[in-house]
């Protein structure tokens, strides 16, 4: 068994999403769901924790590694997040702290050297619709497939990512490589450029990466809704996506895990029924 090692990053976390039409991010909002104010994005917090394997394996990460994370509590803007990894055989175990208390947690590794396998949706090419329709069980039925408007990133779009989310690594400056934590994002708009949503909550993740995005590239995602089921009164919806740079590069493969509609919201329209 390999020597244990144990390393800290800490970011003073920042809502990146304050004026987003998801208004779980919204202090008002998130504070009538029980909150204490507006939540840091999940992918923003996916990207904090995406420090520390790139300062453990480099580059090498972005092409071949990858990270399941689960988001357990929310991290709040202004708020000083933890980021703690420890590697062990091999893998990186690491967690997020804020307000003296565990707010997500993943395991991160990288795959020896390998050929990617074959975009499995590449042919199945989707655009958003014009108009949305309501999320609901049928709008997110299982087996549909979701796509977004495809996406290059710029530089400047780079420069203000890495500001917006305090990192200090400085390769993708130089390598003019696009962060992990953009990538992710682009799995939260299969949903939101799919179907209308009142707030809404990004609970967990499984990125692998086969290749490492470059600005410039024409990155585009498409996903299949794995499931839509019910658990402690929320709504829950799972997708499946593959985002691919250029029509034909497989960049990685992603799990996405979220709450569509939160038990308060379905608690409060049956209260309003059974008042009617």
């Amino acid at each position: 068994m390999g020597a244990r090692r144990s390393t800290v990053y800490q970011v003073e976390a920042f809502n990146t999403a304050v004026s987003s039409e998801n208004r779980i991010h919204d202090d008002e909002t998130a504070r009538s769901f029980g909150f204490r104010g507006g939540l840091v994005p999940g992918v923003e917090v996916y990207a904090y924790m995406a420090h520390m394997p790139v300062a453990r394996y480099g580059a090498a990460w972005l092409e071949r590694g990858g990270m399941e994370c689960r988001f357990l509590k929310p991290v709040y803007d202004g708020h000083l997040a933890t980021i703690t990894a420890e590697e062990d055989d091999g893998r990186l175990s690491v967690k997020v702290e804020s307000d003296e208390g565990l707010c997500a947690n993943a395991n991160a590794w990288i795959r020896e050297a390998a050929s990617p396998p074959p975009a499995r949706m590449a042919h199945l090419r989707v655009r958003p619709p014009v108009q949305r329709d309501e999320a609901s069980e049928i709008s997110l039925a299982p087996e549909k497939m979701l796509g977004i408007e495809p996406v290059v990133i710029e530089e400047s779009l780079l420069r203000e990512y890495l500001s917006d989310i305090r990192e200090t690594e400085t390769l993708y400056a130089r390598s003019n490589f696009v962060h992990p934590g953009q990538l992710l994002r682009l799995a939260n708009q299969a949903l939101l450029q799919n179907v209308k949503l009142g707030p809404w909550i990004h609970v967990g993740s499984r990125v692998e990466s086969f290749a490492i995005a470059h600005l410039g590239d024409y990155l585009a995602l498409t996903a299949r809704v794995a499931s839509n089921h019910t658990h402690k009164g929320h709504a829950m919806v799972e997708l499946d996506a593959e985002l691919t740079a250029n029509d034909q590069k497989l960049i990685a493969q992603i799990r996405h895990l979220a709450i569509w509609r939160p038990r308060q919201v379905a608690e409060t329209s049956t209260s309003k029924t059974a008042d009617s």
